[in-house]
């Protein structure tokens, strides 16, 4: 071998990654990150475990109450003391803990007690806006009803997953169960199912069965919108709900199919309160915090906490009136003994400031301990006539014409023929009938709002546009999702069913001259007596011209004065309004304001066993319940009372063009068939002679601008320097009605032409009802 030295071979180099290769992590850096993720996941979760430790149970027992406050700072209420009876697992019923499991928690004794996958799928739910969800199993939610807050932090959701990770293993299924059905809240101020049991139905946990446990189950998903009784428009909603629920308990095998199957909706009672709510002061306490949370003022969770004082809008003299004009023109009249009809009875009324949309006002039952519904509130009543002042403003805001082409006027002169089928709707025949029946031929509008006229006010609708009807309505203040608030000619007779309080903020439009103001129920809120819960800023907007609002005005001051209203005048002011009934005379209404308060007043039936809406013929001994009625009543005491002291206003009105000239009268050449009551042998007031000449006499200017006793407006219109004051009643306020009777004007009687709205006549003192066939609204 050669001593020479031998080359050297090169080192291998390792070849280099080149090209979209070099951004890639190599298979080493990939398995060293999740080595140290997973890591650093274990050693936050074991961190986490042994740093979160199982707290106290909060303070639910000593939680604070909520205080309600009228707008001078007077306590109206205190809300907010816990109802809750805890009762161990052994004495709930089977099927209440496989209902409320079915709803909730499906898999709870075979899952483990926290569900990573739930938690990712209910995240990501939520972040690509496919609704809020929460993804905790029933662990989870004891967790957070027992031991921690109801905020919605990332903070909170930690604490309650290691929680509830500690909380399986150191106690049993059946115990945390147990502890979820004691403090889950179940709406009507009760927490724990026995509470609900009893606040629901009346009987105790482990009484429940199939169906009333599905629907208490039910309620735990949303308590404050599932009360079928508070809430009766969301009871498809709350029925789905009960459905699910039912379905889950088949699928699980807890309930057989074949019972299943023959399950029905069972309707909860009518809730009884502590005395502190009794009278009107449980109603206002429910209606001020569906506002809160429906709103989203204040959150339910939050209010549930308590601590919250509320200042209302309320007055406390407004609403004392209230409750005593209710009490004087109805409940004192009622006999519950001897007359079953009697016990239906509810009655429902708001009175709302105009220039300020305030809700000063508010009636909704005899006592909240006893009828739980708020009855101002409540939208399952047809409103009746009170709804065609809405079609009359519409026809004015939009110029319209009739099908002849002449633009619509309080002088525009109609067909009143019963049954006349309406002429230019495209839907079919539509021919409603008037009340029993009458025909009254060539007829003004002015006239026939007096009268109520449904055949004119049909035909009305079509030639204005039923849809235009409808935006109308919506824009003087119903909501847009009134039921039955449905673009067709029925529409003008009041089909729709709105609340009081709806009616009422549609009419202080008018009275606003158009202008349309949000209500205002809540004038402020403070939180443990500092911090101030901001409150959205009232909006003002035109809903209709003031020459649409201010023509209405004037043609309702009509009704007042000559009409189906004339008991209104007991309240010693100028005023507009109108009576209106519900179909099968299950309703009563009337709607009124002056220049400082809209009030709407309805009287309804209802079935206090079954909750079924009634008829309320023969109530307080009359043989029919109508706008002209008690509700007129009530309100002209109520608007009295409620404004006394304070100066008379007149209405200060820009009319239409030629709107302030008031039509020569028209003939009433309509009959109508013999008015009987049932079972009423009292004789019927003869009818006029139908071929008296009703062409005013010259000689005689007292009649001068009336006809048929003054149903319509006197001919001078009350005008001054372009504006009006309304109308007058044509000289005289107590002429022969077109029934024969003689009209009062101390509130208590119908002058005029002798009936109540149009559809129900009615003679005698306090509207005393006599001589009439009953019969089913022609809608």
């Amino acid at each position: 071998m050669s001593d020479e030295p031998q080359p050297q071979q090169p080192a291998r180099k390792k070849p280099r990654r080149t090209g979209w290769r070099r951004i890639l992590p190599t298979w080493r850096m990939t398995l060293g990150t999740l080595l140290v993720g997973t890591l650093l996941l274990i050693g936050g979760l074991l961190l986490g475990y042994h740093l979160v430790h199982i707290p106290s149970a909060n303070a639910l027992a000593i939680k604070q109450a909520n205080v309600y406050l009228y707008a001078d700072g007077s306590v109206i209420a205190r809300d907010g003391e816990v109802n809750r009876e805890n009762v161990g697992l052994g004495r709930i019923s089977q099927d209440a803990q496989h209902a409320v499991l079915a709803a909730e928690d499906r898999d709870f004794y075979t899952e483990s007690a926290v569900d990573p996958q739930a938690m990712v799928r209910a995240a990501w739910n939520t972040a690509t806006g496919k609704g809020k969800q929460s993804g905790s199993t029933i662990t989870q939610q004891y967790v957070k009803n027992y031991y921690l807050q109801q905020e919605q932090t990332v903070t909170r959701k930690v604490k309650e997953f290691f929680i509830a990770i500690k909380l399986d293993r150191e106690q049993t299924k059946d115990e945390i169960l147990e502890g979820y059905l004691n403090t889950s809240y179940f709406g009507r101020n009760a927490y724990g199912i026995q509470a609900a049991a009893q606040a629901y139905y009346g009987v105790d946990a482990q009484d429940l069965d199939a169906a009333r446990a599905a629907y208490l189950a039910a309620l735990v998903n949303a308590p404050s919108q599932y009360d079928v009784v508070t809430h009766p428009e969301n009871r498809p909603a709350a029925e789905a709900r009960w459905n699910y629920v039912l379905d889950g308990m088949v699928q699980k095998g807890w309930l057989d199919a074949t019972e299943r199957a023959g399950l029905k909706f069972p309707a909860p009672k009518e809730s009884t309160n502590s005395t502190g709510l009794s009278g009107q002061r449980g109603y206002i306490v429910r209606i001020m915090k569906d506002h809160l949370i429906q709103n989203k003022l204040v959150g339910e969770e939050e209010l549930d906490a308590g601590g919250y004082r509320i200042t209302t809008t309320l007055q406390k003299d407004k609403q004392n009136a209230f409750v005593d004009a209710v009490n004087d023109n109805l409940i004192d009249r009622l006999d519950q003994k001897e007359r079953e009809v009697d016990t239906y009875v509810r009655a429902g009324g708001t009175a709302v400031e105009p220039k300020t949309g305030k809700v000063r006002a508010m009636y909704n039952g005899i006592d909240y301990v006893k009828q739980y519904t708020p009855n101002a509130t409540r939208r399952d009543y047809q409103v009746g006539s009170i709804f065609k002042p809405f079609v009359f403003a519409a026809a004015v805001e939009h110029g319209s014409t009739t099908q002849d082409g002449l633009p619509i006027t309080p002088n525009t002169v109609y067909d009143g023929t019963n049954k006349r089928p309406v002429e230019g709707w495209p839907g079919g025949l539509y021919d409603p009938a008037n009340e029993d029946d009458r025909s009254y031929g060539d007829i003004t509008v002015r006239e026939a709002t007096d009268k109520s006229v449904n055949a004119v006010y049909a035909q009305l609708a079509v030639d204005v546009g039923s849809d235009k009807v409808q935006q109308t309505a919506i824009d003087l203040g119903l909501p847009s999702t009134t039921p039955e608030l449905t673009p067709s000619p029925s529409i003008a007779l009041g089909v729709a069913t709105a609340s009081t309080l709806d009616m009422a903020e549609a009419y202080a439009t008018l009275a606003n001259h158009g202008v349309h103001r949000d209500t205002v129920l809540i004038e402020k809120i403070t939180k443990d007596g500092q911090e101030t819960v901001p409150l959205p800023e009232g909006k003002d907007r035109r809903a209709v011209s003031r020459e649409a609002a201010d023509t209405t005005t004037a043609v309702l001051r009509g009704v007042v004065q000559n009409g189906t209203a004339t008991a209104a005048l007991g309240a010693g002011r100028p005023a507009a309004g109108k009576t209106g009934t519900a179909e099968e005379d299950k309703a009563a209404w009337f709607a009124g304001y002056t220049p400082e308060l809209a009030t709407v007043v309805a009287v309804m039936g209802q079935n206090p066993d079954t909750a079924a809406q009634e008829k309320l013929y023969g109530a307080m001994g009359l043989p029919r319940v109508n706008g002209g009625g008690a509700p007129a009543e009530i309100w002209a005491q109520f608007t009295r009372e409620a404004l006394e002291g304070e100066p008379v206003s007149s209405f200060d009105l820009e009319l239409q063009a030629g709107a302030e000239r008031t039509a020569p009268p028209t003939a009433d050449t309509g009959s109508r068939p013999p008015t009987t009551a049932p079972d009423d042998d009292t004789p019927s007031t003869p009818e006029p002679d139908e071929n008296t000449d009703r062409t005013p006499d010259p000689d005689n200017g007292s009649d001068q601008g009336r006809t048929d006793g003054g149903t319509s407006e006197g001919s001078n219109g009350d005008t001054t320097g372009g504006t009006t004051d309304g109308t007058t009643d044509g000289g005289t306020t107590d002429g022969t009605t077109d029934g024969g009777t003689t009209g009062d004007t101390d509130g208590r009687g119908n002058g005029g032409n002798g009936s109540t709205d149009g559809e129900n006549p009615e003679t005698g003192s306090r509207g005393g009802l006599t001589g009439f066939v009953p019969r089913p609204r022609g809608e």
